[in-house]
């Protein structure tokens, strides 16, 4: 298939059987459950999905994401791209108790009935795996500060700062 246009979906056991693939181009804001993690939808998603078998014939999808993801520094609270390079072989089961047949270094992809795998879909799970909980930009500086508490403060934290007073009281 020419690279560029992105089939919505994808026979994925007829690509198995051809030894195809799909590549392709996305923008960031046509993934809309990736945009509420992204700081604005600048840039694109360039990926590519090649299905094939094993020499143990099990039928995979190799799945190749490059990215740069515009995200929220949480340490400086400017805006930075994290680049995403992704590769994942993925094993295409029918049923869950496939999974364990499955060879190491294979995620599972159960695959729905039909056999029609939506790229775009998978690129923007992939995408939402590799967003970090807190993005921080590589070169922004750590705040290390050094906060004293008080007296008041230490005694509140002291579970035995009341019996002490009760017992100068006495």
């Amino acid at each position: 298939m020419p690279p560029g246009r992105v089939p919505e979906v994808l026979d994925a056991w007829r690509l198995v059987a051809a030894r195809r693939g799909v590549e392709g181009r996305l923008p960031l804001s046509a993934l809309t459950r990736l945009q509420g993690l992204l700081y604005d939808v600048d840039g694109e998603v360039r990926f590519s999905l090649d299905f094939d078998t094993d020499e143990l014939r099990v039928p995979y999808a190799e799945l190749k994401i490059e990215a740069g993801l515009p995200l929220l520094c949480q340490r400086s609270l400017e805006r930075f791209v994290m680049p995403v390079r992704i590769e994942q072989r993925l094993g295409l089961i029918r049923d869950e108790a496939d999974e364990a047949a499955l060879p190491p270094g294979y995620e599972p992809l159960l695959m729905p009935e039909d056999g029609m795998l939506r790229p775009a879909e998978m690129v923007e799970d992939e995408l939402i795996l590799a967003v970090p909980v807190v993005p921080v930009a590589p070169d922004s500086e750590a705040v290390e500060r050094d906060f004293s508490a008080t007296q008041v403060e230490l005694d509140a934290a002291n579970p035995f700062a009341a019996l002490s007073s009760l017992k100068k009281n006495n």
